[in-house]
């Protein structure tokens, strides 16, 4: 859970970017005083509940969530499903109906 991620940064077009050759390829350490670590989001949870015993089985365990089986159709399939031979455009698209209040 303590796992850092880095935040992109948007390209400055104003701004010269260097080019390396694969052997001109500066070391690591040079650069790893670079700090762009983005802090961790809050979970929304109260700390205590974050500590608790079950909860963190249950993320550390990697758990999904179930969900149904998809079966695929073939492309033709879902035209002829989505738009049958027989379709016909309706005369109105938007119907508007007065409140009843002001009918009586």
């Amino acid at each position: 859970m303590s796992k850092l991620s880095f935040r992109a940064r948007a390209l400055d077009a104003s701004k010269p970017m260097p080019i390396f050759m694969a052997e001109e390829l500066p070391d690591l350490p040079d650069y790893s005083a670079i700090n762009r670590a983005v802090p961790q989001m809050p979970s929304g949870m109260e700390k205590e509940e974050e500590c608790e015993h079950h909860l963190q089985r249950a993320i550390c365990a990697g758990l999904i969530i179930p969900t149904p089986e998809v079966t695929a159709i073939s492309d033709e399939e879902a035209y002829q499903k989505l738009y049958p031979a027989n379709y016909k455009q309706p005369r109105q698209l938007i119907h508007m109906q007065r409140k009843f209040s002001t009918i009586i």
